[in-house]
């Protein structure tokens, strides 16, 4: 498996279906279910956004991410990331794979830290993954997310240091 940089033309359908199967659950994404294909190109392929896809050898799809600054002017320092996998490969690393590649792609391009703005607490798979690669819980939103199911659920912010090795 391989990563590399999206290509808007190239993988705007492939992303699309891997984005609209991940938000349509409701469950872990604030974009709306029904949110439509053609936004697409300003929610994971923004001038401002850095987008990737994880790719076979015969460039199938199997997950994707974005990175971004957190902020703009005096906050770009710190990133901002954004992770969905093609919800058939959950489980078989794929996200470890993605999130692997965007810490070094984000220390090496000169950001200081990642941070997560929400990170629904009930997603326990993402923030134990998270943990695994460093990330720490430094905030909590009560009922910070309208969880299709559950009703309001709790979001964490989520932080990891790129200057601490």
């Amino acid at each position: 498996m391989n990563i590399r940089i999206g290509d808007e033309q190239k993988d705007y359908d492939k992303v699309w279906d891997i984005f609209t199967n991940v938000i349509s659950t409701g469950d872990t994404y604030v974009f709306d279910p029904n949110t439509p294909k053609d936004t697409l190109h300003k929610n994971w392929f923004a001038d401002y956004m850095d987008t990737f896809v994880a790719v076979d050898n015969n460039d199938e799809i199997f997950g994707t991410y974005i990175i971004k600054p957190n902020q703009i002017d005096l906050g770009d320092h710190i990133a901002n990331c954004s992770y969905m996998v093609k919800p058939k490969y959950h489980g078989k690393g794929i996200g470890k794979i993605l999130c692997e590649h965007s810490i070094k792609f984000a220390k090496n391009k000169g950001y200081l830290g990642i941070q997560f703005n929400i990170v629904v607490s009930t997603n326990t798979n993402a923030v134990e993954l998270w943990k695994k690669y460093g990330f720490k819980i430094i905030g909590t939103t009560p009922k910070g997310f309208r969880h299709k199911n559950l009703g309001f659920v709790d979001t964490y912010i989520m932080f990891k240091d790129l200057q601490d090795g």
